[in-house]
C-alpha cells in the first residue's frame, strides 16, 4: 500500500473514533433509582395521635370543717390505706386579745352574769304571780257555781291567770336568752385567754380508699375553710389513656377497636382498646394557629401491668388506632405510586428502562398500598420516581430497598 493511502486511512480512523466518542459523550446516561419489589406484606390503616395517661379513679380530699391544718407529712407517691389518718385538723386559733380587749371581755362576762341573775329574779316573780293567779281562780270558781259572785269576776280571774302564765313563759325565755349571752361572753373570754391551746378537740381526716398520694394541694400549715382541697389520692395501677382526636377521625372509631401505644418509654408497644368516645367536642388551637374540633377518646391498656408498671399519672404516649389491617397481600410502598390519567401507576424496571404501568389499588395504608391488578409479585419497581423518570428512560439501580 502506498504511503499516501496509509495516511488517508489513519485520518479516517481518527475521525471515526472522534465521532464515536462524541456520540457516546452526548448519549443520555442512565438515571440512578431506588429499586423495590412488589410483594406480600401487611398493610395497616391507622390514625396516630398524642395522648396522656390518667388515673381512672381520683379522690380529692377536702377539709370537711374549718380549722387549722398542720403541715402535711405525706409525700407524693406514698402509699395509704383505707381509713388511715391523713391530717388532723385543729380548731382554728382565735384572734389575739390585747389587755384592753381582755378586760372588756371580762366585763362583758360580768354584765352577762348580772343579766342572768336579773332574769332569774324576774322569773321567780312571774312564777309567784302565776301561782297567786291560779289560786285566785281556783277560789272563785266554786263561788261562781253557787252564785255568790258574778261571771265578770270569774272572767277577770281567768284572764289574770292566763296573763300570769304568759308572763311566766316570757320570763323563762328571758332567762334562757340571758344564759346564752353568758355562754357567748365566756367563750370569747376563754378563746382570748387560751389562744393556741392544743387540748381542744381535733378532727381527723382519713383516706376513703387505699391508693397513693398523687399531689399535695395544701402542704404548708395554715387555716383551711370547709371544702378546701388538701391532697389527691388515686391508684396508679388503674390507668387509662386519654387521646384528643379530631372529630373527623373520631367518627371512624368504635369501642373495642385495637390501639397500639408507642413511644411511652418501653421497648415494645403496648396493646390497648378503645373504651369510650366522648360525644361532646371542644375547640383547640393547633401549633400552626388553626382552630380544630377535637374530642376525648378513652383507651384501656390491655397489656399486663408488669410491662407498664413504670407509667404514672399524666405521662405522655403516642396512640395508633388500627382501623384496618390486611396481612400477606400484594403491595407496594406509597411513595412508588403516582397519579396517571385519573388513576394510579408505577414505573416497572424492565431491560434497564422505566416502563410506566397503570395499576389498580385497594386499601392504602400508612406505608404501603394494596395492589389489586397491574403488577405481579417480585416485579422490580422504582421506589421514588421523580421528574427525571419517564416511560422508556434508561435507569440503573442505585440501591435496593427490598
Amino acid at each position: 500500500m502506498k504511503k499516501p493511502q496509509r495516511k488517508t486511512l489513519l485520518a479516517a480512523a481518527i475521525v471515526i473514533a472522534v465521532v464515536v466518542l462524541l456520540a457516546l459523550s452526548f448519549r443520555p446516561q442512565p438515571v440512578p433509582v431506588d429499586i423495590v419489589r412488589a410483594g406480600p406484606a401487611t398493610v395497616t390503616v391507622s390514625i396516630r395521635e398524642r395522648a396522656r395517661t390518667r388515673v381512672k379513679d381520683r379522690f380529692v380530699i377536702s377539709a370537711p370543717v374549718a380549722g387549722y391544718a398542720p403541715r402535711v407529712e405525706w409525700n407524693v407517691g406514698d402509699r395509704v390505706e383505707a381509713g388511715q389518718e391523713l391530717v388532723r385538723l385543729q380548731p382554728a386559733p382565735s384572734s389575739v386579745l390585747d389587755r384592753r380587749s381582755l378586760e372588756s371581755a371580762r366585763a362583758e362576762v360580768a354584765r352577762a352574769e348580772a343579766a342572768v341573775a336579773a332574769a332569774e329574779a324576774g322569773l321567780e316573780a312571774a312564777r309567784a304571780a302565776a301561782e297567786l293567779a291560779e289560786q285566785e281562780y281556783t277560789r272563785l270558781a266554786p263561788l261562781y257555781e253557787r252564785g255568790t259572785i258574778s261571771a265578770n269576776d270569774l272572767d277577770r280571774a281567768r284572764a289574770n291567770r292566763r296573763e300570769s302564765e304568759a308572763r311566766l313563759r316570757s320570763s323563762e325565755f328571758d332567762v334562757e336568752v340571758a344564759r346564752q349571752g353568758l355562754r357567748h361572753a365566756r367563750a370569747a373570754l376563754v378563746q382570748g385567754e387560751a389562744n393556741g391551746d392544743e387540748t381542744l378537740e381535733a378532727f381527723p381526716v382519713t383516706a376513703p380508699v387505699a391508693g397513693r398520694v398523687l399531689s399535695l394541694l395544701h402542704e404548708s400549715a395554715g387555716v383551711v375553710q370547709p371544702g378546701e382541697p388538701l391532697l389527691e389520692l388515686g391508684d396508679p395501677a388503674s390507668l387509662e389513656i386519654v387521646a384528643e382526636v379530631l372529630t373527623a377521625d373520631a367518627v371512624r372509631l368504635s369501642p373495642g377497636m385495637p390501639v397500639e401505644l408507642e413511644r411511652w418509654g418501653g421497648v415494645a408497644a403496648l396493646a390497648g382498646e378503645v373504651l369510650v368516645i366522648e360525644p361532646a367536642a371542644f375547640t383547640k388551637v393547633s401549633a400552626l394557629g388553626v382552630e380544630e374540633q377535637r374530642t376525648n377518646v378513652l383507651i384501656d391498656i390491655v397489656s399486663p401491668f408488669e410491662t407498664w408498671s413504670s407509667l404514672g399519672d399524666g405521662f405522655r404516649v403516642e396512640t395508633r388506632f388500627i382501623l384496618e389491617r390486611r396481612a400477606d397481600v400484594l403491595s407496594v410502598p406509597n411513595g412508588a405510586l403516582f397519579r396517571h390519567n385519573g388513576g394510579w401507576a408505577v414505573f416497572v424496571v424492565a431491560d434497564g428502562r422505566a416502563e410506566l404501568r397503570p395499576v389498580e389499588i385497594g386499601v392504602r395504608g400508612d406505608l404501603r398500598a394494596v395492589i389489586e391488578s397491574g403488577l405481579e409479585a417480585s416485579e422490580p419497581i422504582i421506589a421514588h420516581p421523580d421528574t427525571e423518570i419517564a416511560d422508556g428512560v434508561r435507569v440503573e439501580p442505585f440501591r435496593r430497598l427490598d
